[in-house]
């Protein structure tokens, strides 16, 4: 199995539904299983760190009319511009991620945001802000949709034991309690689902998913990279 597929995809596998957004793998069959989403507010739709597919536009007319592409991971530009220039629409990108816009065409319009993005009611939390590393969650308190693009993921190399979700193998050391840990404690802070960029998100207990994967993260180590060694060398 490739770890990542460039092609073009000629065809999507949906996952993560539910009544206010989707979410699609382009190239289910590789390694990384890069995840796209779509979220929908007052029937207007948001996608973020978006991989093209043949069939995405047909799957986004059931939510309603394309209005921005946002990035949140700095390396996740994807195909943020290509999807963007087709529905005439901005690129978003937070408004302290330094270097990304100069990776976008230069015809590609950008817009920024801050702890809000735009009008929408989709809360940005910082989750990295790093030289190399910058990552913002998007949350939707109105829903209880958390989509954390990078930090934590369900790709099987994400994952140790019988973890839903883990936290990604360079950040396991250190995982992203401080910048999740509300999500993951607090009952005042609904969580109905986590999202996340690699494999299919959690719509079951996520709240416990999430802070079994912050808890277990350091603990889960050994195991996590004896995985991976199994998984990428060739022996």
């Amino acid at each position: 199995m490739a770890l990542r597929i460039d092609d073009r995809a000629t065809g999507l596998r949906e996952i993560d539904r539910f009544e206010n957004g989707v979410g699609w793998l382009a190239h289910p069959d590789e390694t990384m299983r890069r995840a796209s989403h779509a979220l929908e507010i007052d029937s207007e739709v948001w996608l973020v760190d978006p991989v093209d597919a043949e069939g995405l536009d047909e799957l986004l007319a059931e939510f309603g009319d394309v209005r921005g592409v946002v990035v949140c991971f700095a390396q996740h530009t994807r195909d943020a511009a290509r999807i963007a220039d087709r529905h005439n629409v901005p690129v978003y990108l937070p408004d302290w991620f330094d270097g990304v816009a100069e990776e976008l065409p230069e015809e590609t319009p950008v817009a920024r945001f801050g702890a809000e993005l735009s009008d929408t009611g989709l809360e940005a939390h910082v989750v990295k802000k790093g030289r190399v590393w910058k990552e913002v969650a998007l949350y939707d308190p109105d829903r209880g949709t958390l989509l954390v693009p990078e930090s934590v993921g369900a790709s099987e190399y994400f994952l140790a034991g019988d973890e839903r979700l883990g936290v990604h193998p360079a950040r396991r050391a250190f995982p992203p309690r401080e910048a999740l840990d509300a999500f993951a404690s607090d009952p005042d802070v609904d969580v109905e689902r986590v999202l996340v960029g690699h494999g299919s998100g959690v719509q079951t207990d996520a709240r416990a998913a999430l802070r079994d994967a912050l808890e277990g993260s350091r603990s889960r180590m050994p195991r996590l990279y004896a995985k991976s060694l199994r998984m990428f060398l060739p022996f």
